[in-house]
């Protein structure tokens, strides 16, 4: 019988092409019409709507290699700006984790953009902590006024909204979750960080733009150490070598985001929180643009160590 279904499935493939020259084998031995879009194998589109901000999202979902014959749960790392992140922090997963021995498996949910919003006119709203303050700013957006300071309402849907679905929908180790965000992202992080810390189990926080609105998150931590003994979180740091203010093309020109973040994890450590691991490095060689690679690959390793690395 198998014999018989593998010799007709050639068959009708064969048959398939012959038609015209639309139709082409994919990966796998299925069929696609010739030109389709690349589908990344394993992963799913999800909507979810963000009832309280009236906007609806999209999660993209990667289940990792073993996940169909385990039936056991795995950890899960949620990532901003998905339609970049998502497929680089899967493709580092499965290459540099090695199946498992130097980064163990894990479910990534990619986090997207409201439906309808540009990534740049999304990711200001829903990662920045408060207004701008820059009155200077324009919208990409035609008609409309750009906006900052939402992080707060993205958190609560996060927290409230998909959380649940993932739990729901896979086999979720919800009590070991990671996230990962860059720039604006590690905002929204830090936001989560200062505000309900337990909301993830680590924290990698690429080139936090800690220059937004004056340096508002120093007076965030301020203000939190003011009321807080304790900061219970692993997180771990990472900004590149040229992101300091210097002369040339991949330096920065304004704002010194190598010492920014080393002050911000001074001010950090010295709070003495019993319950807070910090991990902070600065990449050579890698500009803004260049480290979010690194900080994926370094923070996977040291948020989910494989079955060759020691814990």
């Amino acid at each position: 019988m198998n014999r018989f279904h593998h010799a007709l499935r050639r068959l009708t493939a064969a048959l398939l092409l012959a038609a015209g020259p639309t139709l082409a084998f994919a990966q796998g031995g299925t069929i696609a019409l010739e030109g389709a879009p690349y589908v990344l194998e394993g992963t799913e589109v999800r909507s979810i709507r963000a009832a309280n901000l009236q906007r609806d999202y999209q999660i993209y979902v990667s289940l990792p290699p073993s996940y169909a014959k385990s039936g056991r749960s795995y950890p899960v790392v949620f990532v901003t700006d998905a339609p970049y992140a998502f497929p680089v922090t899967r493709a580092i997963g499965y290459r540099a984790g090695r199946g498992g021995r130097s980064i163990e498996e894990f479910i990534l949910v990619g986090l997207s953009y409201a439906r309808g919003d540009t990534a740049e006119y999304s990711r200001r709203r829903d990662y920045t902590p408060t207004p701008s303050g820059d009155t200077t700013l324009v919208s990409d957006m035609p008609g409309r006024e750009p906006k900052f300071g939402e992080a707060a309402g993205y958190r609560r849907f996060l927290a409230d909204e998909v959380f649940p679905f993932v739990a729901k929908h896979y086999r979720a180790d919800m009590g070991r979750k990671t996230f990962i965000g860059h720039s604006y992202g590690s905002l929204l992080g830090l936001d989560a960080l200062l505000n309900e810390p337990e909301m993830f189990e680590n924290y990698v926080l690429g080139s936090p733009s800690l220059w937004f609105n004056k340096r508002v998150m120093f007076e965030r931590e301020k203000a939190y150490a003011a009321t807080h003994k304790e900061l219970k979180a692993n997180v771990f740091f990472a900004v590149g070598s040229y992101e300091a203010v210097r002369h040339g093309p991949r330096f920065n020109k304004d704002e010194d985001m190598v010492r920014d973040l080393r002050n911000f994890t001074a001010v950090l450590k010295s709070r003495n929180y019993p319950g807070l691991s910090i991990t902070s490095v600065v990449v050579p060689d890698e500009d803004h643009l260049t480290i979010a690679p690194a900080v994926i690959t370094r923070g996977l390793r040291w948020a989910l160590p494989g079955s060759d690395r020691p814990r």
